[in-house]
């Protein structure tokens, strides 16, 4: 194996080359680069091409997770808190108003309330009130509200739930609420978005977006689930302060999991919530990396912007108690992790001589909320807003856990309209973005390409440093290319028969093993060069490629990458236009095109449209608009599909429009993978024109069926 240097810029091309194209165009009229046997998208498993040879050597090194974490551990070296408070209070302010900016958060506190209850459940001591209230302008929350009897004021809580898939119905969600109000507080407990009563039927719950593509198509819309739910939590703020029975100077936050990170999030950004308790939730912003956090638990660009210690530091000097456990099987939430982030804020702290008002303590437990940390928190708060005690943890008075169907502010299956999930919210928001995309006249094209790269996270392009060798297996040549941000990309390449002609660049997000045989076949019998390549997360370089969780995988790589305020659809877009470039100064091409399935798809069109080549595509199932289109199938695309705020920039169709290559779409879909034909495809058919007029685009889009053997005229 040698490793060669990349001829520097592009070679002039023998004119005879230019001559034989013509001739092959012209002896092929009807779209030479569209192929598409019958049945071809659809690939069975007599059709799979699992006699490809591999580029790599067996059971080989993790790459891509070694070089992000890497990654990971030099920001963390990098982002340290200023030293003085001088310095620290400007660098506060700054960081408020970035975490607001990425997020979304909502802040406004003068959106009526609108709160309705719908039961109340008297207990020995204290009263349950079912109830829902309005955090933003349509947007309503399910709660109850644990009140002890007495005329108060008491200190109120806002109680954050974690991932379950009943919310705060859980029984160790509820238990909080029970244990604060036999012990004199008020506690709100609400559902946090997509979970408990806000799933997408109720009664009907659900995963808000841990592990299925649910939370994360919020990006798509501009709303990132982070910000949602702070927005919400904010607004249960701002309703325990209105009621006269609370004492509104002492208001205190806790949760565990998702709803410990919530906690933090909330009490670094809202200076009403005097104390907090996040349980198994804290740890380090390094740690997250390559790891399992749910999208609520991603901040886009986050390690950019400070590691996890910077936000702690954010409640000094208020108070702040961590609680973590020492069999949690969470990377993120270690208790080491945790200590290295409470050591490094504790000094900011200090600063207000408050280093008394952080602290933390290791419970030799599991994952959850245990009355161990019930009672820690107890405490906590008994110190801090009640003045009473010395922080240790308080006793629990014994109480009964309430069946499920008395907690819920709706009989089953039928929910106020008012009270939303996901897939109703998406629509609607969904609905008037594209309303106002359509409403557009005019397209400044060059700000759009500046606006594209920047909602994808792509900055300096990428160069070939040198290309690997291996020898030839099964008739392909086996090449690895070493590139400038520090990636092996793997291509398999075999040579167009007549040399010069055009190259195909072949992918597939489920690897190349899932690229059918007829395919190869038939672009070798018209003389055509390959290159298939394996992009970052698929096939060899899969972060276990020997895993058949294959969409799980590209769902750990792509919130990874939020973090550092990138995305894996950019990460490919680079990787094709580096495989472009690198057949054309490498082997003289004169043509490349390039053929995609589903998110790949999404990757090889944004490449022509930012980059202005002329490179004919052909992607297949692969979406037509980013519009929500159903629940039931929300993981047909692996969820590197989502782009953050891609509806806002617009959509598919000017995508298309601003390329100057034809891209033929075989099969199209909508993002739940439904097949688009008849009369909604001519719709399809006459936004993308009517968008490339408005536009000025050069870029022409086809729609076609596998069944058909030619393009329509």
């Amino acid at each position: 194996m040698k490793a060669k240097q990349v001829k520097s810029g592009y070679q002039i091309q023998p004119i005879l080359h230019r001559l034989l194209w013509l001739w092959f165009t012209l002896l092929y009229p009807t779209c030479s680069f569209c192929v598409f046997p019958p049945s071809f998208s659809h690939v069975g498993a007599a059709e799979r091409t699992d006699t490809l040879p591999n580029v790599f050597s067996d059971n080989h090194s993790d790459l891509t997770s070694l070089r992000l974490k890497l990654d990971a551990a030099r920001l963390f070296n990098e982002n340290q808190l200023p030293k003085t408070k001088i310095e620290w209070i400007i660098y506060r302010e700054k960081l408020i108003s970035e975490i607001i900016r990425r997020t979304g958060v909502v802040m406004n506190h003068k959106i009526p309330l609108n709160l309705k209850e719908t039961a109340k459940i008297q207990l020995n001591g204290y009263s349950i009130r079912n109830i829902f209230f309005q955090t933003r302008p349509g947007v309503y929350v399910t709660a109850n509200l644990y009140i002890p009897d007495g005329k108060g004021k008491f200190p109120g809580v806002i109680v954050m739930m974690g991932h379950s898939l009943f919310g705060r119905l859980e029984d160790r969600y509820q238990s909080v609420g029970h244990t604060l109000a036999l012990n004199g507080y008020v506690a709100l407990c609400l559902d946090p978005w997509g979970a408990g009563e806000r799933t997408t039927i109720h009664g009907v719950f659900e995963d808000h977006g841990d592990e299925n593509n649910l939370g994360s198509s919020l990006m798509n819309i501009g709303e990132p689930l982070m910000g949602i739910e702070t927005s919400d939590n904010v607004r249960g703020v701002d309703l325990l302060c209105s009621f006269p029975y609370v004492d509104d100077q002492n208001i205190g936050a806790t949760g565990s999991s998702g709803g410990g990170n919530q906690t933090m999030w909330l009490t670094a950004l809202d200076n009403r919530v005097k104390a907090a308790v996040p349980v198994v939730s804290t740890g380090t912003f390094e740690s997250y990396i390559m790891g399992t956090p749910c999208i609520c638990e991603v901040l886009p660009g986050g390690l950019n912007l400070t590691e996890e210690a910077g936000i702690l530091s954010l409640v000094a000097p208020r108070a702040i108690k961590l609680c973590n456990h020492q069999k949690d099987n969470n990377q993120a939430f270690q208790p080491s992790e945790m200590i290295r982030s409470f050591k490094n804020a504790r000094p900011i702290f200090e600063m207000y001589g408050a280093g008394n008002k952080i602290s933390y303590q290791v419970f030799d437990l599991t994952h959850g909320y245990f009355p161990e940390d019930r009672q820690a928190m107890l405490g906590w708060f008994d110190l801090h807003l009640k003045g009473i005690g010395n922080g240790t943890p308080g006793k629990e008075i014994p109480f009964e856990l309430l069946p499920k169907e008395r907690l819920m502010v709706f009989p089953k299956g039928e929910r106020d309209t008012q009270v939303v999930g996901t897939e109703s919210y998406c629509k609607l928001k969904g609905k008037e973005l594209k309303d106002d995309f359509l409403g557009s006249m005019v397209f400044d094209v060059e700000r759009k390409r500046d606006g594209l790269r920047e909602i994808l996270g792509i900055g300096n392009k990428i160069s070939v440093k040198s290309f690997h060798e291996f020898s030839d297996l099964k008739g392909w040549s086996r090449i690895a290319l070493e590139t400038s941000d520090n990636k092996l990309i793997p291509v398999l390449l075999r040579l167009p028969s007549g040399k010069g002609l055009e190259f195909k660049i072949v992918c597939n997000p489920d690897g190349k093993q899932n690229i059918p045989g007829r395919l190869l076949d038939s672009l070798i019998s018209r003389g055509q060069g390959i290159a298939i390549v394996d992009l970052s997360g698929t096939g060899e370089v899969n972060l276990k490629p020997d895993s058949t969780e294959k969409k799980r995988n590209l769902l750990i790589l792509s919130r990874s990458l939020l973090w550092f305020g990138k995305t894996l659809i950019g990460e490919w877009v680079n990787e094709l236009d580096l495989v472009s470039d690198f057949l054309q100064s490498q082997y003289h091409a004169v043509k490349v095109g390039v053929d995609a399935n589903k998110e790949a798809g999404i990757a090889a069109l944004i490449l022509v449209a930012l980059e202005k080549k002329p490179i004919d595509l052909n992607l297949r199932e692969t979406p037509v608009s980013y519009l929500f289109d159903n629940r039931e199938n929300i993981d047909f695309f692996s969820v590197a599909v989502n782009i953050p705020g891609f509806l806002r920039w617009g959509d598919i169709s000017l995508a298309a429009a601003m390329s100057r290559g034809t891209i033929c779409f075989i099969d199209p879909v909508t993002m739940s993978g439904r097949k688009i034909a008849g009369a909604e495809l001519e719709k399809w058919r006459l936004e993308f024109k009517n968008i490339r007029t408005v536009s000025k685009g050069e870029g022409n889009a086809l729609f076609v069926e596998s069944g058909q053997n030619r393009l329509p005229e």
